[in-house]
């Protein structure tokens, strides 16, 4: 874990909360027994929170449990202290970093399409590019987010495969939505991010966290956060100083969804938490989409999985488009991608090329080549290209693992992972 920004270095935003109303929504999340689902019905009944903790004891029991409303009647503890951090966190002196604010439930600003979800947060935290969250910007533009999600241990065609979806879909003028995590999440914010521009009218990519902002997990994605942050969003619902726990990250996952038109997997196990963001979307409404992959990957499974179940299945960038219907720029070209449809104002740039990215070498003591090939046909130029072997120490590894029966080699020059069990 880590700070995005050192505290003294942070910029101001306009926040229109004032620290009164502040201290009640902060009260608000943190009074014990208070969900979601109990703060909107004190919320419709009392209007603001402030009001809401002018109210006796009999007034709040027509609304939640005598529990609650004890609670309700009692500081929190801790809310000092929170409220004097996010308060500076808000407006702390201006040094030309990314912006932040505070979004509460019913502001101008709050995504719509989250509105239409069963459980709302109520308040987001806000990091990013200034252009996106000042006054009149519009952070969450409806109708062109696209969230991509899949395993925190894909195989290397699956990263790939994020990365190069996430870049030609961005360059159609829709914001990628994804997690920041491991694997694809991350692939797929490095491709919305490979062309952002300063001058770009939406954001690139919007992260959202299981974390409070002031800390970025997993810890080497820092400076990926810092230019998610540069180009587009990171968003929590969780308060300044909220550690990495692990049932932030499933509940997290509905946000996603949420604010998505559409929901591409990529590749997922059965009992991936990729899976959950798809089961989210399609009961919020939203399109689910999903990359088949070889029968012999358990990456793979969930997105079949997926497409047994009516997920709609993705072979190029045009099949995500045409099920949105939106239309792409002209020259839509790679990923098997048809005939493009003329362009649309959302179109500022033509879409790069497709062909595969360099890949890093892998550092995977041991399975680092079985890791590279993956569980498609692969050739020797593209496996050289994805561990950075030399020939000749390339084709001995791949002998001995062919004499240990761990792969095939097919016609063509291409290799072939086996299937084990």
């Amino acid at each position: 874990m880590a700070d995005l920004l050192p505290m003294a270095a942070l910029p101001e935003i306009v926040c229109c909360m004032e620290r009164d109303d502040l201290c009640a929504w902060l009260r608000l999340t943190l009074t014990p027994g208070i969900g979601n689902a109990a703060a909107r019905r004190l919320l419709q009944a009392f209007g603001l929170p402030q009001a809401i903790f002018q109210q006796s004891f009999h007034a709040l029991q027509q609304c939640v449990t005598a529990v609650q409303a004890q609670a309700l009647l009692q500081e929190p503890a801790g809310l000092a202290a929170l409220l004097d951090t996010t308060w500076q966190w808000l407006h702390a002196a201006p040094s030309g970093g990314p912006a932040r604010t505070l979004l509460a439930l019913g502001d101008v600003q709050y995504p719509s399409l989250l509105l239409e979800t069963e459980d709302p947060p109520l308040l987001l935290y806000l990091l990013g590019a200034a252009r996106f969250i000042g006054p009149g910007a519009e952070p969450f533009p409806r109708g062109t987010c696209l969230a991509i999600v899949g395993s925190r241990h894909p195989t290397a065609q699956g990263q790939d495969n994020a990365r190069q979806f996430a870049r030609a879909l961005r360059a159609t003028g829709l914001t990628i939505v994804s997690g920041l995590a491991l694997g694809v999440d991350a692939a797929a914010h490095e491709g919305a991010l490979a062309d952002a521009q300063e001058s770009d009218s939406t954001p690139a990519t919007l992260a959202i966290v299981g974390t409070g902002l002031d800390r970025v997990y997993p810890r080497r994605h820092l400076d990926l956060a810092h230019r998610i942050a540069a180009h587009g969003l990171l968003v929590s619902e969780y308060p300044l100083g909220t550690p990495p726990l692990p049932g932030n990250f499933p509940k997290r996952n509905r946000i996603i969804a949420g604010l998505s038109q559409g929901t591409l997997v990529v590749e997922a196990a059965p009992a991936s938490g990729s899976l959950i963001t798809a089961r989210l979307a399609s009961e919020q409404g939203r399109e689910v989409f999903a990359i088949p992959g070889s029968i012999h990957a358990p990456q793979s499974r969930g997105c079949h999985a997926l497409i047994r179940q009516g997920a709609k299945l993705v072979e190029t960038a045009q099949d995500v488009l045409e099920e949105l219907h939106l239309s792409s720029p002209v020259g839509l070209t790679g990923l098997g991608s048809r005939a493009a449809a003329p362009a649309t104002a959302r179109s500022k740039r033509p879409l790069p090329s497709l062909l595969p990215l360099p890949q890093q070498r892998l550092e995977v003591p041991d399975t680092a080549l079985l890791q590279a090939l993956g569980y498609e046909p692969a050739g020797l130029d593209a496996l050289q290209a994805r561990t950075g072997l030399a020939t000749a120490t390339l084709q001995v590894e791949l002998l001995e693992l062919e004499l240990a029966g761990e792969i095939a080699r097919l016609p063509g020059g291409l290799f072939q992972r086996l299937g084990r069990g």
